[in-house]
């Protein structure tokens, strides 16, 4: 299993959408400063995830929620909690 997630900073006003297949450890590297692109926004706490089968549909999905429209659906329909209600 594969995963796209999303980790934000609130305070700092980051978002940052990425995938892989080892959810825990990589959220772990991000906290650590073991990820340069995300070292300046520690501490980032896991706000979504979703789970696909191969590495291949991880990574189009996560090259799709990084454009605009795909930032747009994230934060109005996935990251938003009245969205759900």
């Amino acid at each position: 299993m594969y995963y796209v997630y999303c980790i934000e900073n609130v305070e700092k006003n980051y978002l940052y959408v990425g995938s892989t297949s080892n959810l825990s450890k990589r959220i772990e590297q991000h906290n650590t400063g073991r990820s340069k692109s995300t070292r300046p926004y520690m501490p980032l706490k896991l706000t979504a995830y979703i789970g696909v089968p191969t590495e291949r549909q991880a990574r189009r999905l996560e090259k799709y929620v990084k454009t605009g429209s795909g930032k747009a659906i994230l934060k109005k329909r996935i990251l938003q909690t009245e969205a759900l209600v």
